[in-house]
């Protein structure tokens, strides 16, 4: 993992112990009986809206939903399309933190359009009981595809 530069710590949210507090309750609303790991995810938009979501699971485990999926979909049914500055993830067995949970390759990808709708490079705020890891999207996906790739 790359961690944000000692300089982008001015751009941190300042309530992003709230954000992760968010990602961290979020895990309680988790649907996960073949896994039995809860995850939770907190996205704050620059209007100061957090919208969370926790993981969902299916007996055709394909079918599963992350967190940040879940929490992304719901912002954009809400009508939060742009504006995504931060997002916090949390997850352990039994609904506790435990080793640093970061996003999944699909989840970096629909973070990724999300943020693209705005323009932004969201701070994404790995934790773990003991640790706290924080980094830009696009270091966590470089090069990511996204709506500029599919433009003539």
């Amino acid at each position: 993992m790359t961690p944000i530069l000692p300089d982008d710590r001015a751009e941190l949210p300042e309530d992003r112990a709230e954000l992760i507090a968010a990602a961290r309750a979020a895990m309680a609303g988790a649907y996960a009986p073949y896994s039995g790991f809860q995850v939770g995810a907190a996205l704050r938009f620059a209007d100061g809206t957090v919208v969370t979501g926790s993981n969902f699971e299916n007996a055709s485990y394909g079918l599963s939903l992350c967190a940040e999926t879940v929490a992304a979909a719901l912002a954009s049914q809400q009508g939060h399309r742009a504006g995504l500055v931060a997002v916090a993830i949390a997850g352990g067995p039994g609904g506790v933190p435990g080793a640093v949970v970061t996003p999944c390759g699909r989840c970096r990808q629909v973070l990724h359009e999300l943020a693209a709708l705005g323009g932004t490079d969201p701070l994404v705020i790995a934790t773990g009981a003991q640790e706290t890891v924080d980094m830009r999207l696009s270091a966590l996906l470089p090069l990511a595809f996204g709506p500029a790739n599919l433009e003539p």
